[in-house]
């Protein structure tokens, strides 16, 4: 029997690729359901070519724009608050869930409430709440399965069962664009420089975030969780060349990494099919073109974001899902030349400090912390507008 998949953020670059993955197999793959947001021109193209049950468009304006262009009248069609839930009525395997920011939380934890398979490209389920959603993964033994290329790259190297004898895990990062640069060359930065990645291909807010390091930061409190490796086993080194996404290091001096050319097929295509390999369609890495390998460690002063999420982490309690919230409304209002670049960490350090750290026990707490925190970001901004 084919897999049963729905895709949740389908226009974005992780959907794209996914897409990509499914339309290769066929045989192997049945799409179900589509979400997305405002783009309803671009699902339009993917209805007509995937041809899914169900989709869920989140906009209003999209939303009725949608219904007067709607190449398949006989298409479900979800809208509201409430559709990136209810989209999971429809009977599904495995969800890829590549929702950019908070937006994409709820529907990663009602996944997993019905035993649903989940392959986690949104950050944000695991940063604001990972305690709580572990919590229903042991008991519905639904498959978490990451997809940042990071934490694809360690599961697959790392030994479950001799955890034991792991010394640490260590993530390598890109740098970014602005890799090797102070913070004088950092003051003037725009957001057309910010979300020009050198090595992948990516939306504009997770581009930011991997130029600015908060983007690893965030990774850092996800492999916690992933791996249940304490702060002090986990590392990030600066890797420019994207080639080596990330190693374990054993008790005995061996560190095993996963290589590969950068490309979010890969380790979609590695998820997909788990616990089994298929093509991904990808071009293949030549060890014998490879010039030189390099690492570096961060420079913390020009880049304090990777520090505060890992301050977080230790501090504990919402201080995660707080940073999370911040850095949000801290990088669109940069995408928005309302902040600089620099002001981007100071939000997120201001309104860590602003907020009241308090433990969560539930995914209302969860939300609730998150829009408090909102509020205070928003009220920081104004100090640098």
């Amino acid at each position: 029997m084919r897999k049963k998949i729905t895709i949740f953020g389908s226009t974005g670059s992780v959907g794209d690729s996914t897409l990509d993955i499914l339309n290769l197999h066929k045989d192997k793959f049945e799409l179900i359901g589509l979400t997305i947001n405002k783009n309803y021109k671009k699902l339009i193209n993917q209805i007509k070519i995937f041809k899914p049950k169900v989709v869920s468009i989140r906009d209003e304006i999209a939303y009725q724009e949608f219904k007067k262009e709607n190449p398949d009248p006989s298409i479900e069609v979800l809208s509201g608050k409430d559709c990136l839930v209810d989209i999971l009525d429809y009977e599904v395997d495995f969800i890829m869930a590549s929702i950019v920011g908070s937006a994409g939380l709820l529907p990663v934890i009602k996944a997993a409430e019905k035993g649903i398979d989940i392959g986690l490209a949104n950050k944000e389920s695991l940063v604001c709440s990972g305690n709580i959603l572990k919590k229903i993964l042991n008991k519905t033994k639904s498959n978490l399965l990451p997809i940042d290329s990071e934490h694809n790259a360690i599961f697959q190297v790392f030994e479950k069962s001799n955890q034991d004898q792991i010394e640490k895990i260590i993530l390598t990062a890109s740098g970014g664009p602005f890799f090797k640069k102070t913070c004088k060359d950092l003051a003037h930065i725009t957001p057309e420089q910010a979300i020009e990645h050198p090595n992948w291909k990516m939306g504009k807010k997770i581009s930011v975030d991997s130029a600015t390091l908060m983007n690893k930061g965030l990774e850092f409190i996800e492999a916690h969780y992933l791996f249940d490796m304490p702060t002090n086993k986990i590392d990030v080194i600066i890797h420019p060349q994207s080639i080596i996404h990330s190693c374990v290091e054993y008790r005995d001096g061996s560190i095993l990494s996963q290589m590969g050319t950068p490309d979010m097929k890969t380790p979609i295509a590695y998820a997909l099919s788990y616990p089994k390999r298929t093509n991904a369609s990808v071009q293949k890495l030549d060890l014998t073109k490879l010039s030189k390998l390099t690492f570096f460690k961060p420079d913390h002063r020009s880049f304090p974001s990777l520090n505060l999420a890992i301050s977080s982490l230790e501090q504990g309690g919402s201080a995660p899902t707080v940073l999370n919230a911040a850095n949000e409304i801290a990088v669109e209002a940069f995408l928005n030349k309302r902040i600089s670049f620099l002001s981007i960490s100071k939000v997120v350090d201001l309104t860590l400090n602003k907020s009241n750290i308090c433990e969560m026990n539930n995914i209302e707490d969860v939300l609730n912390i998150d829009k408090e925190s909102r509020e205070i970001s928003e009220s920081m901004i104004e100090k640098f507008v």
